[in-house]
């Protein structure tokens, strides 16, 4: 389906005052080529300049059948005639035609001018290129500037190069030199004569690089872009995919030519290709056979070649059609780049092909994945068809008219990533196209597009050029179907004309349809119509955006053309290009609001749409919900679209707060449109000034009507929080247990916290109830808090932040690191929360004082915690009970009941199995050994990590009482040879020099027992030392040998 509006996409038209009959035009480079109907001159006129002067005239060497300009390297090429043969010309320089006694050097394809005639300064050049076949049709690549040929059986690529002027000239002086050294001093002085004017031209020639052999395929139109190749027969198109590379390139078997033959052997009977349409890899699957052969001087690898694209059609010919209605023209391959992609990139982010039937054009775009994005249904038979970036501009004989295109959709897809998601948005690449005004003339022939002007040539002649050659050289095909007989070309002409059409800006013609637009939005605001004008208007303004931004690319890297340029002029259209891209950005913005406030009042399929459109338009929420509140005396309410895009604005963490005002309102607009999201929109961080006993007014009503729940429990609190009615908070929040209300916590996060989206911490901030539970209910507080950690609605780091904003970063968020330990499964998570909470232990340690005294009460560091060393013992598996003979070196009410607690809780985590020694002995260096508790922790480290005998010398130096109590839980199993290899040395040693030291001596007397019991009489005998007491040690050597006889 084709949308038709009364848009006008032109503002004026001129003729160009031509001399003789125009046979053929192009343009390019700023100008348009004329060619003469059967002549061998080339006119040149300015588009660019009002009345379209002449720029110059020159003579070709031959008839010329057709003729093409490549903007890279401005130069024409022409197929010519001359003498029943046919000559593939290219015209370099041609703007020095100015003068028309201008010198012209001709030369063959790969042979640079010397001599003489490079001396002689820049010159236009004719670059004659032999082909083995008679040239048929010519493509410039509009990225490379190389040129393709289409031959009757091949197609021959020919590779645009650039030889510096000065460069050349040195060349010839060396030779000249060579040949004739007395020349040398006239030589010099010609260059020193030219030298100025052409140190900077580069000489353009050629280079065949490749040959492609065709078969079952006859071209009547080629193009190339950027690798891809196109070739166009009568009722087929074949795209291909050039690309060069180092690897040796196998070649494939040919499909067998054997299979179908030729229409034009069959002389009894005709068949018909059936319909194809083969994209992407399923085109290799074509019966077309290519084959590539090399052709470059140079070795610059190998060519492969894949298949794009396929499409072969069958006349239709039971709705009447005859078989020139069924020809396919105007093949073009356009490249379009965004705005990211940098000048120096030669590869563009999309490349789209375009050829059309008389009654239906076809649009496919190539990169990224093959795909047809527009079939063009034209009202009547079309000649001539030509795609931009912002239209499709297409002829009939009486008429011309323009086409809307989905190139911007498809290279917005490919620049901007955040397209089709909840960030922006774009019209769809299917949208259904529409067409424009037409403009209506006399007897078209052709067309032709150079940035905003449209070329048009007109004659009076009903049948044109093309037509008859289509009637006069039928295939087979046409002789068998053709049901009216071939018309004769008039020979006088009856009138012609040349015109110069001017496209409107595309912002004046984004006006327009916005205008146009305004006729649906009084009619009918939600009409299919007004939303696809709007979308219309919005891929306009994107393709302006892209060109903009290629343009002011050019600008940037264009260089003057001497050093006496005025030098303002570039900075100039840089400024003005600035303004042009500054205009349409603006328009964008106002148009993505149009279409976001179409969305928001549109079906429930689309209204997603309109929170993506909001954003890009730039409006505030405020601004949002004015052009969303419904008149007074109009039934509706809001739309799904406008409620999508407030839920998504709230229940992201934005930093725009709304105001009173602003806030009662959305409560209002949620209370009649979905009262089950208020408790979500209550806890938004947008809300915060909303009227608490309004709002408060409406949430008792929810209650009444939809039922008590936790979430919507907690947020009645929070709201007699704000009025200060905390009699009537506590009841409510003592309607539900604690782990009820944690359950609330987890459903709705922020009914605790504001704000924190991808882990920036800094962001997130604690709510009045947070505040509140931090003072009254703590408990529930850090339990709320693990229980969302657990379940990923807040990390570590910003919990820690929270507390850290409630001053409570000494109790509560200590409390929460030992709560954690206690619920948390993730290792890495376990061993950073045992380094912190081991690092306030110590802190608490040595902060606080040893003796029994207690500091001031009120302090936070001395509120109690939430959990003793007993409660985690029992409680948290990280948590080790304390080992006996700890008691010993700390027994209770020795020091003050915070540094008690901070003790054990630091031993309590030495004696558990998680903690990792190596990672703690750092942090206990700032504790001293002096005090016996430091003395236990640092024995403690050092028994975890093995060391034994160490520890041992050390308990009987510092407290020997403690001795038997550390060996009876320490020293067992594979220690237990302790006991006689070190422990009994020792004590026996000690002893001899302190005989009086009872402590020693009930040691080794606890020590004897254990040795006599694990060690046979002889061993024993082995262990007693040389100068003992007998007597002393007789009755466990007896003790000993009882053991071992019973056993």
């Amino acid at each position: 389906m084709v949308h038709v509006y009364n848009c006008h996409p032109f503002s004026s038209q001129q003729i160009v005052q031509v001399e003789q009959e125009p046979g053929l035009v192009c343009c390019g480079g700023g100008a348009l080529f004329v060619v003469a109907t059967g002549g061998c001159k080339v006119e040149a006129y300015s588009v660019e300049q009002e009345g379209c002067p002449l720029i110059c005239r020159f003579s070709t060497m031959g008839a010329v059948k057709s003729i093409s300009h490549s903007k890279i390297g401005d130069y024409l090429v022409t197929i010519e005639e001359k003498n029943s043969a046919t000559y593939l010309r290219a015209y370099t320089n041609w703007r020095y035609q100015a003068e028309e006694k201008a010198r012209v050097g001709v030369r063959l394809l790969g042979h640079l001018l010397r001599g003489a005639s490079v001396r002689g300064g820049v010159q236009m050049e004719i670059i004659e290129i032999p082909l083995s076949e008679r040239p048929i049709a010519v493509a410039c690549c509009s990225i490379t500037g190389d040129l393709l040929v289409g031959c009757e059986n091949t197609l021959v690529l020919f590779t645009l190069r650039r030889q510096n002027q000065q460069s050349l000239q040195t060349q010839s002086q060396q030779i000249l030199q060579s040949a004739w050294p007395n020349t040398q001093q006239s030589s010099s002085q010609s260059q020193g004569q030219t030298s100025s004017s052409s140190q900077n031209v580069s000489i353009l020639d050629f280079e065949r690089s490749v040959i492609l052999h065709l078969q079952k395929i006859k071209p009547k139109q080629v193009a190339l872009c950027g690798g891809y190749v196109a070739v166009q027969a009568e009722l087929e198109v074949l795209v291909l995919k050039l690309d060069a590379s180092s690897e040796p390139e196998i070649p494939e078997d040919s499909l067998d030519t054997n299979k179908a033959d030729h229409l034009e052997d069959h002389s009894d009977f005709l068949v018909l290709q059936r319909h194809q349409e083969l994209l992407g890899d399923r085109a290799k699957d074509c019966d077309v056979p290519v084959s590539i052969e090399k052709t470059g001087l140079e070795d610059r690898g190998q060519y492969t070649l894949s298949y794009v694209l396929f499409r072969r059609f069958t006349p239709d010919f039971f709705q009447g059609c005859s078989v020139e209605e069924t020809q396919l023209h105007s093949l073009q391959l356009h490249p379009l780049f965004t705005s990211n992609q940098s000048a120096a990139l030669e590869e563009p982010a999309c490349v789209f092909c375009f050829f059309s039937l008389p009654t239906i054009g076809y649009l496919y775009s190539l990169k990224g994945g093959v795909e047809l994005l527009s079939a063009y249904q034209y009202p009547e038979k079309v000649l001539e068809a030509v795609l931009t970036d912002h239209l499709l501009h297409v002829i009939t004989k009486s008429a011309l008219q323009c086409f809307t295109v989905r190139c911007a959709a498809v290279a917005a897809r490919t620049e901007d990533p955040y397209i089709d998601t909840t960030m922006k948005a774009c019209p769809p690449c299917s949208l259904e196209v529409c067409a424009l005004r037409m403009q209506l003339f006399i007897g078209l022939r052709s067309v032709c597009v150079h940035g905003r002007h449209v070329i048009l040539l007109s004659t009076a002649d009903a049948e044109t050029p093309e037509e008859t050659e289509r009637t006069t050289q039928r295939r087979g095909l046409s002789r068998k179907w053709t049901i009216s007989s071939p018309r004769e070309t008039s020979t006088a002409g009856h009138g012609w004309n040349l015109y110069v059409v001017d496209t409107v800006s595309p912002l004046a013609l984004y006006q327009e349809m916005v205008e146009y637009s305004q006729r649906y939005t009084e009619t009918n605001p939600q009409a299919q119509s007004l939303r696809h004008l709007l979308s219309e208007a919005h891929l306009l303004l994107r393709a302006s955006l892209l060109q903009a931004s290629e343009q002011q690319r050019s600008i940037q890297g264009e260089p003057a053309a001497s050093p006496q340029a005025d030098t303002d002029k570039p900075a100039e259209e840089q400024t003005a290009a600035q303004t042009d891209v500054q205009e349409l950005e603006e328009a964008l913005r106002r148009n993505c609001a149009q279409l976001g406030d179409s969305f928001s009042r549109g079906g429930q399929r689309d209204c997603h749409l309109a929170l993506p459109y909001y954003r890009m338009s730039g409006l505030s929420v405020t601004e949002v919900m004015a052009r969303n509140r419904p008149l007074p005396s109009s039934p509706h309410t809001y739309g799904p679209g406008f409620l999508f895009y407030l839920k998504h604005y709230l229940l992201e963490e934005t930093e725009q707060i709304l105001s009173q005002e602003a806030a009662d309102e959305v409560i209002d607009i949620f209370s009649q449109s979905e009262p089950s999201q208020l408790v979500s929109v209550c806890a938004s961080p947008p809300m915060i000034n909303v009227s608490p006993a309004q709002t408060l007014r409406i949430l008792q009503h929810l209650e009444d009507t939809a039922g008590v729940s936790v979430t919507l429990t907690i947020t009645m609190a929070t709201m007699m929080l704000l009025l200060g009615d905390l009699p009537q908070y506590t009841q409510l929040m003592e309607r539900h247990a604690e782990m009820v209300l944690v359950y609330g916590f987890i459903e709705e996060p922020r009914l605790l916290l504001h704000g924190g989206g991808g882990g920036q911490h800094m962001n997130i901030h604690p709510t009045a109830l947070t505040r509140q539970l931090a003072k009254t209910q703590p408990g529930l507080l850090v339990a709320a808090m693990v229980a969302l950690h657990e379940n990923s609605k807040v990390q570590l780091e910003q919990a820690d932040h929270v507390f850290k904003e409630l001053g409570c970063e000494n109790c509560l968020q200590v409390d929460f690191w030992e709560a954690m330990l206690m619920a948390s499964s993730q290792e890495a998570v376990i061993q950073e929360l045992l380094f912190r909470v081991v690092s306030v232990y110590i802190d608490r340690l040595t902060n606080t004082n040893s003796d029994t005294h207690p500091g001031p009460p009120h302090t936070p560091s001395r509120r109690r915690p939430l959990k003793s060393a007993d409660d985690l013992i029992n409680s948290c598996s990280h948590y080790g009970a304390l080992y006996p003979w700890l008691t010993v070196l700390s027994p209770a009410h020795t020091t003050s009941s915070q540094h008690q607690e901070a003790l054990h809780k630091l031993q309590s985590l030495l004696c558990g199995p998680s903690l990792s020694m190596g990672s703690v002995v750092p942090l206990l260096e700032r504790l001293s050994e002096e005090t016996l508790w430091g003395f236990s922790l640092h024995l403690l480290c050092a028994t975890r990590r093995g060391q034994y005998d160490s520890s041992i010398e050390k308990l009987l130096d510092r407290c020997p009482q403690a001795i038997i109590a550390y060996a009876n839980h320490q020293l067992q199993d594979k220690n237990m040879v302790l006991w006689w290899q070190k422990l009994l040395p020792e004590l026996c040693n000690r002893t001899r020099d302190a005989a009086d030291n009872s402590i020693l001596l009930a040691a080794l007397r606890e020590t004897l027992v254990v040795v006599a019991m694990e060690t046979s009489p002889a061993e024993f005998l082995e262990l007693i030392p040389d100068d003992g007491t007998a007597s002393y040690f007789l009755p466990h050597l007896l003790a000993c040998s009882q053991r071992h006889l019973v056993a």
